[in-house]
C-alpha cells in the first residue's frame, strides 16, 4: 500500500512516521507553485542522513524535485556516523528525527553532526541536551545510553559547529505514561554562550536575565560558554538557553540567538545591521521562559510544536497514555492528524477553561522495535 501526500509541510515528520509504520509514501506538488519549486537542500540532507541509518530502503525523486517516493527500509543505526547538516537548517531540524529513529534501530546510534548549533530557526543543542534527552526518561528510555556532546558551537550563517550524539536503542515498546502535573519552578538553569566575540556579552546577558528572575525565584544559575578559534565556528554570535525545573522533574525551556549577517548579505549602500544587545536578549529569552510556566502544562511549546511528545506517547503500548499541555497550536494539530493517518492513533483533547490548558489522551499504537537484533 502507497500512502498519496501532497506538499511540502510536515516534511521531516511524514518521512519520520512513514519509516516508523514501514509505510511506502508519495509526495507530489513539493513546493510545485513556487519560484525556486522541488525540494529544499536540508530536506535534501536529511534524506541523505535517513540513508546513513537505514538498509534496504529506496528514495526517487523526480527531475525538478517536487515529487518523492520514499519506501522505507530497516532502521540499521550504527556507530561512527557522520553528517554534514549544511548551514540552511540548524543541527536540531536533524536532531529530532535522529532521536525518534534511534530508539527503534538495530543499533545504538553514535554520529558526528556539523553545521549550525544555535540559531533562530530551530531547536538549539543546549535544549536537546537540557530538555529533550531528560523528557524520554518519562517513557522508559535510560539516560546512560543518551548523549549530546558540543564539541564546538557554529552560528549562522556560515555554521562550523559540531556535535556528538548517542541514542539507544528499546528492546521492546516504550513506557505510557500519566503525566500530567507540572508541579511548581523551584530552580532555573541554563547557559550563555558566544562564539568570536567578547566574553563579556555572556555576562551582559546573564545579568540582564537575572534582573528579570530575581523578582520570582532566588535559585537561578546559568553557566558561561564562550568559544573561540576552532570551537567558535566560522561566524560570530551569541545566546542564551534557559530550564525551568519543576516540583515534579517537568522541564520547560527556550532559547534565543543573535547573529550577524554575512559579508555577502551586505552592500556597501546598505546600512549597519540592527543587532540586538546582549541586555535586550536577556531580557526577552527571561519574558520567554516566564510565559512558558505561565502557560502550563508538563512540556514547553518547542516540544509541542513538532510534536515530539505526541508522537511518544503514540508509539507507546496499547494502554492509555495521559498528558496535559498548554493551548494546541496548528503545528500540534496537524501533527495529531498525522499520527492518526499513519498509527492509526486518535487523541481525545479535553480543554481545562479554568487554567488554560488541554489534557491529551491516547491509546498507543505499540510500536516494537522490530530492527533489533536477537541472541
Amino acid at each position: 500500500m502507497v500512502r498519496r501526500l501532497s506538499g511540502s509541510r510536515h516534511f521531516r515528520q511524514r518521512l519520520v512516521l512513514a519509516t516508523l509504520k514501514a509505510t511506502t509514501i508519495t509526495i507530489e506538488d513539493i513546493r510545485s507553485g513556487d519560484a525556486a519549486p522541488g525540494l529544499r537542500l536540508h530536506e535534501v540532507s536529511l534524506l541523505r542522513l535517513l540513508d546513513k541509518i537505514s538498509d534496504q530502503h529506496r528514495v526517487e525523486v523526480n527531475e525538478t524535485g517536487t515529487k518523492l517516493r520514499y519506501k522505507p527500509g530497516k532502521i540499521l543505526g550504527g556507530t561512527g556516523l557522520e553528517h554534514d547538516c549544511g548551514v540552511h537548517r540548524g543541527i536540531g531540524y536533524f536532531l529530532e528525527p535522529l532521536i525518534l529513529l534511534g530508539l527503534f534501530a538495530k543499533r545504538p546510534i553514535s554520529i558526528r553532526l556539523r553545521g549550525i548549533t544555535n540559531d533562530t530557526k530551530d531547536p538549539s543543542v543546549d535544549t536537546f541536551r537540557m530538555t529533550t534527552l531528560h523528557m524520554l526518561k518519562h517513557f522508559g528510555v535510560p539516560l546512560e545510553g543518551l548523549e549530546l556532546k558540543i564539541d564546538s558551537r557554529g552560528s549562522p550563517p556560515l555554521g562550523g559547529g559540531e556535535v556528538f550524539l548517542r541514542v539507544p536503542i528499546i528492546n521492546g515498546t516504550l513506557n505510557a505514561v500519566n503525566w500530567v502535573d507540572e508541579g511548581m519552578v523551584k530552580r532555573i538553569r541554563g547557559v550563555s554562550f558566544s562564539t568570536r566575540v567578547s566574553a563579556q556579552f555572556e555576562n551582559r546577558i546573564i545579568y540582564a536575565a537575572r534582573g528579570i528572575f530575581n523578582r520570582f525565584i532566588p535559585d537561578v544559575h546559568i553557566f558561561t560558554d564562550h568559544r573561540s578559534g576552532s570551537s567558535g565556528g566560522r561566524s560570530p554570535g551569541y545566546g542564551v538557553s534557559l530550564v525551568a525545573e519543576t516540583t515534579t522533574g517537568c522541564l520547560l525551556s527556550v532559547d534565543a540567538t543573535v547573529s550577524y549577517p554575512s559579508v555577502d548579505e551586505m552592500s556597501e549602500e546598505s546600512e549597519k545591521p540592527d543587532i540586538m544587545s546582549p541586555e535586550d536578549l536577556g531580557v526577552q529569552v527571561a519574558s520567554m521562559l516566564l510565559e512558558e510556566v505561565d502557560q502550563g502544562g508538563v512540556v514547553d511549546s518547542t516540544h509541542q510544536v513538532w510534536g515530539l511528545l505526541f508522537m511518544l506517547c503514540a508509539l507507546c503500548p496499547p494502554d492509555v497514555s495521559k498528558v496535559r499541555v498548554g493551548q494546541l497550536t496548528t503545528y500540534g494539530i496537524e501533527t495529531l492528524r498525522n499520527i492518526r493517518d499513519f498509527l492509526d492513533v486518535k487523541f481525545f483533547i479535553e480543554p481545562n477553561p479554568n487554567s488554560n490548558t488541554v489534557t491529551l489522551k491516547c491509546v498507543g499504537a505499540g510500536l516494537h522495535n522490530r530492527n533489533r537484533k536477537h541472541s
